[in-house]
């Protein structure tokens, strides 16, 4: 079992690691907003399979795609730790930082290459796609 939670440690989270769908890098402006970084990295899990043991404060904006992008996080220490898009209420999206074992996380892929800075440019070794993949 995963575990995982938020800087000040009132939201806690686990989840089974062989339930894991993917892991990848997102480069939207967005995520970059969010991370004050030049990604986020992120864990797709079963919204089924994952466990959290307190309601976090959510933040939804209207994605660069249109969809409805969620993105939860502790109201106390404000450390992100869970976002998820509407319209796919069976995905949650884990932050791979958020987690207190990290070192099994492998990125598969990275998506919205388009607005990947030069400071921090999308990894050329990893299948890449210019905005969110088609499902």
């Amino acid at each position: 079992m995963e575990t995982g939670g938020c800087l000040c440690g009132k939201i806690r989270y686990k989840f089974n690691r062989e339930r894991v769908l993917s892991s990848g890098h997102c480069h939207c402006a967005d995520c970059q907003r969010a991370t004050g970084s030049g990604k986020a990295t992120i864990i797709f899990v079963p919204t089924e399979d994952l466990e959290i043991s307190m309601d976090f404060k959510i933040y939804s904006v209207i994605g660069t795609d249109g969809t409805n992008v969620n993105r939860g996080f502790c109201p106390d220490c404000g450390s992100p730790v869970i976002s998820y898009v509407t319209e796919q209420p069976d995905l949650r999206f884990i932050k791979a930082g958020s987690l207190d074992n990290s070192s099994w996380v492998k990125a598969e892929s990275s998506y919205w290459s388009i607005s990947a800075n030069k400071w921090d440019p999308v990894n050329d070794d990893l299948p890449s796609f210019k905005r969110n993949p088609i499902s």
